[in-house]
């Protein structure tokens, strides 16, 4: 494996900007001094750029296997080193769903061929396979995933025995996502007699409402409460729950946490009149006083993580009608430069950037020697030079799906490499695929 010489940088890590350079061998930070002054077989001038850990996404849907024409572990993959992001986790409502360990397992060794980045993948829960569930193992598994809404398959977790026995007995992280179900029908079917097939697209956040998230993540969080469980809320999307979330203790001792996605951060109710499908997702992106909430709450650290639930479907699918068109958006390769356009502004530091996408997740899901610049930790990092622009193009997405809401969109802030585990994965719009990414690892 390559030694690699980031020379004249300066890094982002823990609360501070400082200047010198970082030395990779054998996949791991070797050091990180003011000077270093050796040979290395590869060498990047970090001259007026800034080295950041790279991104650890704890919620992604790769649809791999089953839906392999949306997306795959292949592509996607690569589109979040493209990204900056050198970690994810992958969501279980696949066809068929990792609802058994020998599903599970074979997504890791389809990974394990396929992708560039390091991964790991939540075991999926259902109302009836609790004995499958609890034979997970926290070290090698990122947690367990339980949708309290709408689903794919026969993954909704919705019979009140089931929750209690998964929230009562699990010992690992839950992940959950909270939508009230009896509320999303009841909204859907008003709408759908008042409209029939044509619901306008900018319905979906009144079908999909802050109610119905509210009564779902309450109902986790008296259950996660009850059991002392530790839960992991995904996906916040309303004013309404915030006040939930503490922020008075440090990460690493709360037992339940929170996310935001960057979709509902960027864009708002208003959007759809312009995006329509294309960013129709769920829980669905609200009106701009949700919107102007949530970044409040992740600055003063209600909500501890920045996410993607990067979920890709082809184009031809986002033409359908209001009740054919499915929710998701293909957000990956772009996450941390809606990030850096917040910097831009004025709105978010660097630190903050880098405390919410790498150090955050890493403790917030206990991986082992990653999100963060440490000696002796996996070389995970990203060189950004922050005053180079690029437009999004067809022609330099990633996505198998090939379209992005971003298509057009000048950002500030350019990726220049990519480095995974310590290989060189990415540099200047090319990839070297000669070493696949690693499995994330886990503090028990």
């Amino acid at each position: 494996m390559n030694t690699i010489l980031i020379k004249n940088v300066r890094y982002v890590n823990e609360g501070k900007i400082e200047h010198g350079d970082l030395l990779v061998k054998a996949g791991r930070i070797a050091k990180i001094a003011p000077n270093i002054d050796q040979a290395a077989e590869t060498v990047l001038d970090g001259t007026g750029k800034f080295l950041l850990p790279g991104i650890i996404d704890d919620q992604v849907h790769f649809r791999d296997p089953g839906l392999t024409h949306k997306a795959d572990l292949y592509t996607e993959p690569k589109a979040a080193v493209a990204g900056g992001v050198t970690s994810f986790m992958e969501m279980p409502n696949t066809k068929p769903a990792a609802l058994t360990q020998g599903l599970l397992q074979d997504k890791y060794d389809t990974a394990a061929q396929k992708s560039l980045a390091n991964y790991s993948f939540f075991m999926g829960a259902s109302n009836d396979n609790l004995e499958e569930v609890l034979r997970t193992d926290p070290k090698t598994v990122c947690g367990i995933k339980a949708f309290m809404g709408s689903s794919t398959g026969n993954m909704l977790v919705d019979n009140p025995v089931t929750l209690e026995q998964l929230f009562s007995k699990v010992p690992m992280l839950i992940a959950t996502h909270c939508e009230d179900e009896a509320t999303i029908r009841k909204n859907a079917a008003a709408y759908k007699e008042k409209y029939g097939e044509a619901v306008p697209m900018h319905c979906h956040p009144e079908i999909r409402n802050a109610a119905g998230c509210l009564i779902s993540s309450t109902l986790a969080m008296t259950l996660a409460k009850k059991h002392n469980t530790r839960l992991h809320i995904l996906h916040i999307s309303t004013a309404d729950e915030l006040s939930l979330f503490r922020n008075d203790i440090p990460l690493k001792e709360k037992r339940i946490t929170s996310e935001v996605c960057v979709h509902h951060l960027y864009f708002n109710a208003q959007d759809y009149a312009r995006f329509g499908s294309q960013i129709k997702c769920n829980p669905a992106i609200k009106g701009i006083a949700h919107q102007s909430a949530l970044f409040p709450a992740l600055l003063d650290n209600r909500l501890d993580i920045i996410a993607t639930d990067h979920a890709p479907h082809t184009w031809e699918e986002k033409q359908g009608s209001y009740f054919n068109a499915p929710s998701g958006v293909p957000l990956i390769q772009h996450t941390l430069n809606v990030m850096l356009e917040f910097y831009q502004q004025g709105k978010i530091s660097l630190e903050r950037i880098v405390e919410k996408m790498c150090h955050a997740p890493a403790d917030c899901f206990k991986v082992e020697e990653r999100g963060y610049l440490r000696e002796g930790y996996w070389a995970d990092l990203i060189l950004v030079d922050l005053e180079k622009e690029w437009e999004v193009k067809k022609d330099n997405l990633q996505y198998k799906c090939n379209w992005s809401p971003f298509e057009g969109h000048t950002f500030k802030g350019q990726i220049e490499a990519t480095i995974v585990s310590g290989h060189l994965a990415y540099e200047n719009g090319q990839f070297n695929e000669n070493k696949q990414g690693e499995r994330l690892s886990f503090y028990e």
